[in-house]
């Protein structure tokens, strides 16, 4: 291949009176490449994304996790929470060390990079919120008198599970279930001794004027959390929806007390449930149809758990609705891997 150069003189003696013409060799076919830039070029394209400042998912679990830290700090300083103050930071450590080392272990066995890495501390920070969030829900829900195993088993349940109970979600594999609320549930289950912390330990100390404005407070947060950025509020709606409804008709069928079925839903415990748990964006449908369905689903199996007397109603209904939504996703997959084997097999 050849190249000719015109270079134009300030004399006016137009741009061809100097020319140059360059032989090049032909391409290079299948050059070797040194293994140091192959390797950099395989991190490179293995490296997680880095997660941008503005996503409403990121922005949605950094309100959570400062929602949940003041929460915890005023528990502690202020309302009156009943476990040992040093608590939180042993269930931090258990929960952020796992969660590392689950990324290890997935990096290694897939010989890609850790989940955390490529981003220095930015990584690791949006890396660790999701679990930091489970923790902390974990440890401030659960009450296990003086003892810290449970509340610690608890948390190693709801930060491991999303390595285990996976499920092919719109052609990815993601966690299906709840992961502090399966964490409370199976501690609940394992140790009968273990209880929910008291609804009145989230106001307990404080005059009763503040009583009433931390639900107003809490409602308000999490409402606008959800409107915004979330955009669980459908799902809000089908459970709360439902849970009113639920009430009625026992109250109408099996002659229950409305006010008894119905003052759940003034306390602070049910607010926490509704605005920080139930409406989890890693395990909750996207679609409003769907979200509203899924709320009125728990609010469902809510009512029927309640009408044969089984406690711990709101944890054990959306383990439920999970576990179920998880076995509906795993049915849909072999149900289109059985139609794709029936039409690629050759007609007999």
């Amino acid at each position: 291949m050849t190249a000719t150069d015109s270079v134009a003189t300030s004399d006016g003696r137009g741009p061809n009176h100097l020319s140059s013409t360059t032989t090049l060799p032909p391409p290079a076919k299948d050059v070797p490449v040194p293994p140091a830039l192959k390797a950099a070029a395989d991190r490179q394209a293995t490296k997680p994304p880095r997660v941008d400042r503005r996503d409403p998912r990121y922005l949605a679990l950094r309100n959570f996790a400062i929602s949940m830290s003041i929460f915890n700090i005023l528990g502690y300083t202020v309302l009156g929470f009943e476990q040992p103050w040093a608590w939180p930071f042993f269930a931090l450590a258990i929960g952020l060390g796992l969660e590392i080392v689950i990324a290890l272990i997935a990096a290694w066995a897939t010989r890609s990079t850790p989940a955390f890495a490529g981003h220095g501390a930015w990584g690791v920070f949006t890396f660790l919120l999701p679990a930091y969030i489970t923790t902390l829900a974990v440890n401030m829900l659960l009450y296990a008198n003086d003892r810290f195993w449970p509340i610690a088993l608890a948390v190693v349940i709801g930060v491991g599970q999303k390595a285990v109970l996976v499920a092919p979600i719109k052609g990815r594999m993601r966690h299906f279930m709840n992961p502090s609320n399966f964490g409370i549930t199976m501690c609940l289950l394992l140790f009968t001794w273990v209880n929910i912390a008291p609804p009145y330990h989230f106001t307990e100390h404080v005059p009763d004027v503040f009583r009433i404005i931390i639900p107003v407070v809490l409602l308000t947060a999490g409402t606008v959390l959800n409107a915004v950025l979330t955009k669980k509020v459908p799902l809000i709606l089908g459970w709360v929806g439902t849970f009113v409804i639920q009430a009625l008709v026992r109250h109408w069928v099996w002659d229950v007390s409305l006010w008894a079925a119905l003052v759940p839903m003034t306390g602070v415990a049910f607010l926490l449930y509704t605005n920080y748990m139930v409406t989890d964006p890693g395990t909750t449908p996207t679609r409003p149809l769907h979200q509203f369905m899924f709320g009125m689903s728990v609010g469902l199996v809510y009512g029927v758990l309640m009408q044969f007397n089984i406690v711990y109603t709101l944890f054990f209904a959306t383990t439920l609705v999970c576990l179920g939504r998880g076995a509906f996703w795993w049915l849909k997959w072999w149900r289109e891997r059985g139609q794709k084997t029936v039409a690629a097999a050759p007609a007999g």
